[in-house]
């Protein structure tokens, strides 16, 4: 799949393109059927189609101190839009001189003469340009007097209310994977590199995979049941993570450390995911080892229960 920046003028092939706009974080189902209705106009009339995304987020330009909010990296972003069926991904890498572009702007020298775009699908909400003043209005009257089409996908509800980013993150912050899931129709997953950390857990017969998590949102810190995939192998595996501080040891650490059963390769250095399934319940701090150690048992053979049904 090929991967286009918007600062670099469009390959001649990829010109005539249909565009589905917007930001695709999670890359939902709402930012499915967009994607989805700019896939089918483009296959309908013999086009490449695009799907879009911005990075950073335009709220993390804006504001640089909020907290990490991420659903998804740009390179799972591309999986998941390769997946979809689309020709390319376009990365919007929204810095000063793109938030100062104005809405006419993007339509007129972006749009149409830069990717010599022949349609783009957003979502009904969808805003773009300096001050976020340009409009699906702006989109279909400018762009339509330039020889733009656009299209727009309405909203997609479930159980009465609207798909959204947002309630994935509030889901995810509640400890409510299973939830999550059902809007992305995926679980949520961090992706990483595969540190050396200080050993305990290999100490206490519990050997963990440790990753940082990054630029990711927080779920709620605790233990859940999770599977992990190895990307240069595609094996699957299945285990429990801690995702927290580990208040049991010092000093505290904010780590993804998922424990995969019967597993006993090496991983350091390698690029895993971890999938979240059902949190299994809150950190915490015991008042020895041999405590933590029957609670890690505990921990697992839930999770085994648990990850030995029909999964997302």
């Amino acid at each position: 799949m090929r991967w286009l920046d918007h600062r670099d003028e469009v390959p001649a092939a990829l010109r005539g393109a249909v565009i589905a706009l917007g930001n695709f974080d999670g890359f939902h189902r709402g930012h499915q059927a967009v994607a989805g209705q700019a896939i089918d106009w483009a296959h309908a009339e013999g086009r490449p189609s695009i799907i879009a995304t911005f990075d950073p987020h335009p709220v993390r330009f804006f504001k640089p101190d909020v907290p990490p909010f991420r659903l998804t990296t740009l390179e799972q972003r591309q999986e998941l839009y390769l997946a979809a069926g689309a020709t390319a991904m376009l990365v919007f890498h929204f810095d000063a001189e793109l938030a100062g572009t104005s809405a006419e702007d993007f339509i007129s020298e972006i749009l149409c003469q830069r990717f010599g775009a022949h349609g783009v699908v957003t979502g009904g909400d969808f805003t773009f340009g300096k001050g976020a003043r340009g409009n699906v209005a702006l989109l279909q009257s400018l762009g339509g007097e330039r020889g733009l089409e656009s299209r727009v996908v309405e909203v997609v509800e479930d159980g009465g209310e609207i798909v959204s980013s947002s309630r994935i993150r509030e889901a995810l912050r509640e400890g409510k994977p299973e939830v999550a899931a059902e809007l992305l129709t995926r679980p949520f997953a961090i992706r990483g590199i595969v540190e050396h950390g200080d050993k305990r857990g290999r100490d206490i017969g519990y050997p963990t995979a440790n990753l940082a998590i990054d630029k990711y949102l927080r779920p709620k810190y605790g233990v859940y049941a999770v599977t992990g995939r190895i990307l240069a192998t595609g094996e699957v595996l299945q285990g429990a993570a801690n995702i927290g501080v580990r208040p049991q040891f010092e000093p505290p650490k904010e780590l993804l450390e998922p424990y995969f059963f019967d597993f006993s390769g090496d991983l350091y250095g390698q690029e895993i995911e971890v999938a979240f399934h059902h949190f299994l319940r809150p950190e915490a701090k015991f008042d020895s080892l041999e405590e933590l150690i029957a609670q890690m048992e505990k921990d697992c053979d839930r999770a085994r229960t648990l990850l030995s049904g029909p999964q997302t």
